[in-house]
């Protein structure tokens, strides 16, 4: 059944792995990049999950991505 926009083909499907690592540490890889990109916590949401400082190293949240990825 096509959708009410008129569109009925899947014209791109992204293939996106993620490998969590330890703790908060992920690995992603995505299509394009030959490195995968690390993601983690860092200290406000750290500080709003509980996490201790100095448990984990501090690394790009996945919401920071998210809204990178949006405002571009």
């Amino acid at each position: 059944m096509p959708l009410a926009c008129g569109v009925s083909d899947v014209v791109y499907r992204s293939r996106v792995q993620i490998k969590r690592i330890r703790g908060t540490f992920r690995l992603a890889l995505l299509p394009a990049c030959e490195e995968p990109v690390a993601f983690g916590v860092h200290h406000e949401i750290a500080e709003h999950y509980g996490i201790a400082k100095g448990d984990e190293e501090e690394r790009t949240t996945t919401l920071d991505f998210l809204v990178a990825a949006a405002a571009g």
